[in-house]
């Protein structure tokens, strides 16, 4: 019977789970990047803060999902330089049906190392734009639209330039030098993913788009996918260019998370708007400008100093760390100045509100080991607005105490008049020479109305009118 048992333990490994035939691996990552809005400084924070995530979990793929309308260029550059930089495969999916990776997005998306469209989507539209003014037009409105070849032309009409010869962008020297280090840095990108770089020229001087078919047709994407399963699905085997080499993907299998901009990302988001950012700008400075013409008022320093470090931030002139570090000295500052001013309480409500905005913008609860807990945020805050509502109570209380030192503590005090002299009489203990509307009379009780040197002005107790003799 022993030697049955162990012939069947020999024979089958699998038998009562012993054994398993090979080690199951675990499944890896796919971290999915939504990236629904403008680009700017949230969405620059957002990705790099997500493909630092994916460094720390060791993921096998990233997908970043875009709909975007385009953005500004410092934040999309800071974006792709991340892109190239990590050691994780990027995935540019243009997703859902719909939506598009417009101007900055294309750029984007030409970085990352595999470009994927689902169907209904768009790209290009790439010509970078100045704030405050549209570039001109690279060539006349129409020249680009399809025309029958056999259609006589206007007398004196130039001869029609060939479909392969470059544009020379309209515009002054400003505009030509932007289109012309656009149209070098998406070229570039192209090359470098090998993909079609003439038509990523024309997307920048020709602002020419193109839908999700037609982008596959010319070589400017890799494929197209329907949703994120198909995608893995597509992209498992590939082979791709990372800063550790060429390496295959292997996206089966892979457990889908996806991380979406959460309340912070959206608040910065829309204090990165460009309206929201122009408001910010102007009521800072008008802050700061009545503020010194008006030295005490308080409440336009404070708004115009806490306005003007947003307005910094949304144009991307302090980045978000900076910003919320500065933000948060401010907010000490205020409420530190509350205890020495009197700003009846205006330096430390805003004070504690700077403080809070300071922190939200350091606070990244995504952090490996360095996020800012927002319950010692909110603790800290409330603990300040207690300690400057007790502040402002015990003043309060201390205006409503009577004087105790000094010339007014006799004001409203009583006393008898002498018996042996009516022109003077005993006030807290002490003989004073007074004077009345009337003659006093001896052991008549009186109040104090006034005092002049060593002169008291009385009225008796019983009497209605107040006030010192003339």
């Amino acid at each position: 019977m022993r030697v049955l048992l162990v012939l069947i333990l020999l024979l089958s490994p699998t038998a009562f789970g012993l054994a398993a035939p090979e080690a199951v691996r675990p499944a890896g990552l796919a971290l999915v990047l939504d990236v629904r809005d403008a680009i700017g400084p949230a969405s620059r924070d957002f990705i790099l803060r997500g493909l630092e995530r994916a460094r720390t979990r060791d993921a096998a793929v990233v997908i970043l999902r875009l709909d975007t309308p385009g953005g500004l260029d410092s934040s999309m550059r800071d974006i792709i330089q991340a892109i190239l930089a990590a050691p994780a495969p990027v995935i540019g999916y243009v997703a859902p049906e719909g939506a598009r990776a417009a101007s900055a997005g294309t750029y984007i998306l030409y970085a990352c190392h595999v470009a994927a469209m689902a169907p209904a989507t768009n790209l290009g539209a790439a010509t970078p734009v100045r704030i405050g003014g549209l570039p001109l037009p690279a060539q006349p409105p129409g020249d680009d639209r399809p025309g029958d070849p056999a259609a006589p032309k206007p007398e004196g009409s130039p001869p029609p330039k060939p479909a392969d010869s470059p544009v020379p962008p309209a515009g002054g020297d400003l505009e030509r030098k932007l289109i012309n280090d656009a149209r070098a840095y998406l070229r570039s990108l192209a090359q470098l993913r090998g993909r079609n770089a003439d038509w990523a020229e024309r997307a920048v001087t020709e602002a020419a788009s193109l839908s999700a078919q037609d982008a596959l047709q010319q070589g400017v994407i890799d494929l197209i996918a329907v949703d994120v399963a198909d995608l893995l699905g597509q992209v498992d085997g590939r082979l791709v260019e990372t800063v550790d080499g060429k390496r295959p993907l292997a996206t089966r299998n892979l457990t889908v998370e996806t991380l979406a901009p959460d309340w912070r990302n959206r608040l910065l988001a829309l204090i990165a708007q460009p309206m929201v950012a122009y408001v910010l700008l102007l009521v800072g400075v008008y802050g700061l400008f009545f503020e010194l013409a008006n030295p005490g008022a308080a409440l336009p320093g404070v708004l115009g100093g806490i306005c003007l470090l947003l307005a910094l931030f949304a144009f991307q002139v302090l980045p978000v760390n900076t910003t919320g570090l500065a933000l948060l000295l401010l907010g000490l500052a205020f409420m530190i100045a509350e205890a020495f001013l009197p700003s009846f309480g205006v330096l430390g409500l805003g004070g504690i509100v700077a403080f809070v905005a300071g922190s939200l913008l350091l606070w990244d609860e995504t952090g490996p080991g360095y996020e800012i807990p927002l319950a010692l945020i909110l603790g800290f805050a409330l603990a300040s607005a207690a300690v400057l509502i007790g502040l402002a109570t015990l003043l309060l209380r201390q205006r409503r105490r009577p004087v105790v030192s000094g010339a007014e503590e006799l004001l409203g005090a009583s006393g008898v008049v002498m018996a042996d002299d009516p022109g003077r009489a005993w006030v807290r203990g002490e003989s004073w020479r007074v004077r009345a509307d009337r003659a006093l009379r001896h052991g008549e009780r009186i109040r104090v109305v006034g005092r002049d040197g060593l002169t008291l002005f009385v009225q008796p107790l019983d009497s209605d009118k107040g006030g010192p003799p003339s």
